[in-house]
């Protein structure tokens, strides 16, 4: 046995936890989960069905726990952990999963497959078989979270830049983008560029928030890798950063993984509940729309909009009504896909799919349901509240021509606002998210 192998395996048992142990036992083999994969409804191959991407860890617990597997290992389908089967491993996991979970809400016995292909990320992580890009955004996060001086008066000129356009889009020149202030009420956590930032500093403007921006990013890369302590170590960064400032809530940028990861993951790794609250601005733009702090306009936004569920804010995460609360209130022409909230498609760009180069030919062929979906809807406009989900949808909207736009919920919000100086914020090339975390570090 390699040394890669041993370090694979020893991964595997320390989470060999009652959750794994039941995803792994309980599973009855129906195949009802087939349907609800977006992999297999876009080309019905059974290796692409979830029992089938479970089964393949199943084998090698049963070689190493399975005691009638050990003498008769042809009968159970047991087979021993090698270099080959690992590097297949770590292909299952990272390039035919998305851990969306559609599969499990869909399973009679609520089987986590997507808890078993996160346990195979981790092991694969740990081989060194993870997709290097991630572990690259990953490790640059953790490494700016050590020393944020080093690139802290660089973000400063950014902001200040960025504070000039704020300026003539509200049409207030003591508008600000406020960093470290302590005392403020909320802390916003956005993702690398303006895109992420103007609009929202926008809302908090004109509904006079008392907020402060966080000198971090939301992107959390170690969910992605199954890498337990290098996500908590991500994290860390805004816990410890909410904690000086005094903030009471934490605000997530409108990205599905990092949200999720702050409000449902974190405190699980930290052991404890946080003293301050954690939600999407998904969640406060609804709020703001309830109690009538924004004046909208529905007719800013005329054209044929549909929303799309990301797995994390909606399936996983629980915010399903907040958009379109939203979305009611900014537009007159919002039609939904089918099917939709809980039981919505996979964009199949989720799990850090999108910032993996070689990945792109397999999410473009996963994504084909989605396409399908928009397209019977004949919207124009696509909004999705999550980063990954509408890079994933603009290159879907290249690949199959469907010459739809792509957008996010509090851009629609900016325009229907009617501000002065509006002008459409620039989506960014498809990996430039990605490309600006490492440059930022």
């Amino acid at each position: 046995m390699t040394h890669t192998v041993e370090t694979a395996l020893a991964v595997l048992e320390k989470q060999l936890t009652q959750p794994l142990l039941a995803a792994i036992e309980v599973c009855a083999r129906c195949g009802i989960c087939a349907e609800s994969c977006h992999y297999f409804l876009a080309e019905t191959k059974t290796e692409y069905t979830p029992v089938a991407k479970a089964e393949e860890l199943r084998k090698v617990y049963r070689a190493e726990h399975d005691f009638l597997a050990r003498l008769f290992p042809a009968w159970t389908g047991a087979e021993k952990l090698t270099e080959e089967s690992l590097a297949h491993l770590a292909h299952v996991a990272f390039q035919t999963c998305t851990l969306c979970y559609r599969c499990t809400t869909n399973c009679p016995m609520g089987v986590d497959t997507p808890l078993l292909m996160s346990a195979v990320r981790a092991m694969a992580t740990a081989a060194g078989q993870a997709p290097e890009v991630l572990e690259m955004l990953a490790d640059a996060a953790i490494e700016k979270g050590k020393d944020p001086s080093i690139y802290l008066d660089f973000f400063r000129e950014s902001i200040i830049d960025m504070e000039t356009e704020l300026q003539a889009l509200t049409g207030n020149p003591n508008a600000r983008i406020p960093l470290q202030k302590k005392g403020a009420k909320k802390l916003y956590v956005a993702l690398a560029g303006a895109h992420t930032i103007l609009p929202a500093a926008a809302i908090f403007e004109t509904v006079g928030e008392d907020w402060t921006l966080s000198i971090f990013e939301a992107a959390n890369y170690g969910v992605f890798l199954g890498d337990a302590s290098r996500a908590k170590a991500i994290a860390k960064r805004i816990v410890d950063e909410a904690t000086e400032l005094g903030v009471e809530e934490i605000i997530i940028s409108e990205c599905g993984h990092a949200y999720f990861a702050m409000r449902w993951s974190a405190p699980n790794w930290f052991g404890e509940a946080f003293k301050f609250r954690v939600r999407s601005i998904v969640e406060l733009m609804a709020e703001y729309v309830e109690q009538g702090r924004l004046k909208l306009d529905p007719n800013a936004n005329p054209e044929a909009i549909t929303y799309h569920d990301s797995c994390n804010m909606a399936r996983k995460g629980g915010v399903i009504e907040e958009p379109r609360t939203v979305l009611k209130a900014v537009t007159t022409n919002f039609r939904e896909l089918t099917p939709n909230r809980d039981e919505a498609l996979c964009c199949g760009g989720g799990a850090g799919l999108v910032a993996v180069p070689e990945a792109y030919d397999i999410r473009m062929q996963a994504g084909k349901p989605k396409v399908d979906q928009i397209r019977r809807s004949q919207a124009s406009v696509v909004v999705a509240a999550c980063e990954n989900c509408r890079l994933q949808i603009g290159d879907l909207s290249e690949a199959y021509e469907m010459g739809v736009t792509v957008t996010a919920l509090a851009d629609l919000v900016v325009k229907a606002m009617r501000l002065p100086g509006n002008q459409p914020v620039a989506m960014p090339a498809a990996l430039a998210p990605f490309e600006a975390s490492i440059t930022n570090s």
